[in-house]
């Protein structure tokens, strides 16, 4: 018979009545399998820590957010961002849905070609394309976003005297009521310059102004400011026609749509204040139908969510390593996730879970990382359960940037699996060795 542990006790305040200002009483649940899969053997056959991706996810998340704007816009394309998760395995599922490819680097574009996506299908963003790279996306039949007057003039140059014709966008910040304003990219809708940009390669006969694009930032908890950028496109387009005859193929409203992640500081969980879907797709798509584009013309929409379709989708798994008391008299528990596989606790309070039943007894605890840095802190604080060193955990909601920016810093990056349709887990990425460093490292001969 198995030994029955030993738990500390703890003496916690009753809650009884209404609940306070935090919510009801105090529950927290297991997660002891995802999709069918135990917790406890994913981590024995893949290695802990672990990712995980649910491919069934990102594909009803993908259908959700189509539903929502396909049934309020005629013609709606999605661009799958790669910066948010560039695995190309994650990305081929999206391509597979009809997604094109946005991508901000000459890394990134080279991984949407390789991953079967057409030349003339990727949006290529960013504030630093080189001249080799333009020369090449132009040459592609790429749909380029100019982020500024520097980038617009090389292309001028480049096109001026070998009769290529670069489809082109620009990219435009603007004051949308949401602080702070994003205004370090592209061309400013208020003092003129996204208007001069227009007119500038309207003049030159080595570009065709395509598209129009914004991104007013991330994680924006209010689709009104989503339905202030939509008009301010939608008068450039109305003017851009007026002035030169020019109708413009589509409108690109970028991405930034928040998730179910609650941010350090709110006052109430992302799951209760996240907007859905539907209601960003009515304060776009309402915004172009106001506009004074006449209903005939109304221009392909584009957008690049990439965050709020697949952070459901991911979960990290790991193991505790160890208990111990800090100084203060809260709980610690070290768990071997750190902050270099979850970059995104330094601004998610991100809900973790324990991968076994646990009774209710919880106490203040702070759960750390392993690594030899002091902000290597996964929650500061949070109720949990007492769990013993080789009990697993899961966090959710870590499908976005995850695995992008990930750090190569003390420890090897994990393997990352897919739980696929067919039912069955597959390794996407397989977990660092030493040999993967030693094939890009080399020893001058005086050191051998």
């Amino acid at each position: 018979m198995e030994k029955i542990r030993y738990e500390r006790p703890v003496i916690n305040k009753i809650q009884s009545g209404l609940p306070d200002k935090f919510g009801a009483k105090f529950v927290l649940e297991s997660k002891t399998d995802i999709e069918g899969h135990s917790v406890t053997e994913l981590l024995n056959t893949f290695g802990s820590p672990l990712y995980v991706l649910s491919e069934n996810t990102i594909r009803s998340t993908y259908r959700e957010l189509i539903q929502a704007f396909t049934t309020r816009y005629p013609k709606v394309q999605m661009a799958w961002s790669y910066k948010t998760n560039y695995l190309d395995a994650v990305c081929r599922i999206y391509h597979q849905e009809g997604s094109w490819a946005e991508v901000v680097s000459w890394f990134e574009y080279e991984k949407a070609v390789h991953n079967g996506v057409d030349p003339k299908k990727i949006i290529f963003n960013g504030p630093h394309k080189s001249q080799e790279e333009l020369k090449a996306a132009i040459q592609n039949g790429s749909l380029i976003h100019i982020d500024h007057f520097d980038e617009l003039y090389q292309i001028i140059q480049m096109t001026q005297h070998d009769g290529t014709k670069a489809k082109v966008a620009i990219r435009i910040n603007m004051d949308t009521g949401i602080y702070p304003q994003w205004e370090r990219f592209g061309f400013n809708y208020e003092n003129g310059e996204a208007w001069n940009a227009i007119n500038r390669i309207m003049a030159s006969e080595g570009m065709e102004l395509v598209g129009l694009h914004t991104h007013i930032g991330t994680y924006i908890m209010s689709p009104s400011g989503y339905a202030v950028a939509a008009s301010k496109l939608a008068e450039l387009a109305v003017r851009t026609d007026r002035k030169f005859a020019h109708k413009l193929k589509y409108i690109d409203m970028g991405g930034g749509f928040a998730t179910r992640n609650t941010l350090k500081g709110a006052y109430l969980p992302g799951s209760d204040t996240c907007p859905t879907f539907d209601e960003y797709a009515d304060a776009i798509t309402g915004a172009l139908f106001h506009s004074e584009i006449r209903p005939e013309d109304m221009p392909l929409l584009i957008l690049e969510t990439g965050r709020a379709l697949i952070d459901d989708a991911g979960y990290l798994l790991g193991t505790v390593i160890a208990n111990k008391r800090m100084a203060s008299g809260r709980r610690g528990m070290i768990i071997d996730i750190g902050v270099n596989n979850l970059f995104t606790s330094f601004w998610y309070e991100h809900s973790i879970m324990p991968g076994i039943p646990v009774n209710a007894d919880a106490e203040d605890t702070q759960i750390c990382g392993p690594l030899c840095m002091n902000i290597d802190v996964i929650r500061q604080a949070i109720r949990f359960p007492l769990l013993q060193p080789g009990d697993p955990v899961v966090i959710e909601r870590i499908g976005a940037y995850n695995m992008t920016q990930w750090m190569q810093f003390i420890a090897y990056r994990p393997n990352v699996v897919l739980l696929a349709d067919d039912g069955n887990p597959y390794i996407i990425r397989k977990k660092e060795s030493l040999e993967t460093f030693q094939q890009n490292e080399l020893v001058p001969d005086y050191l051998k």
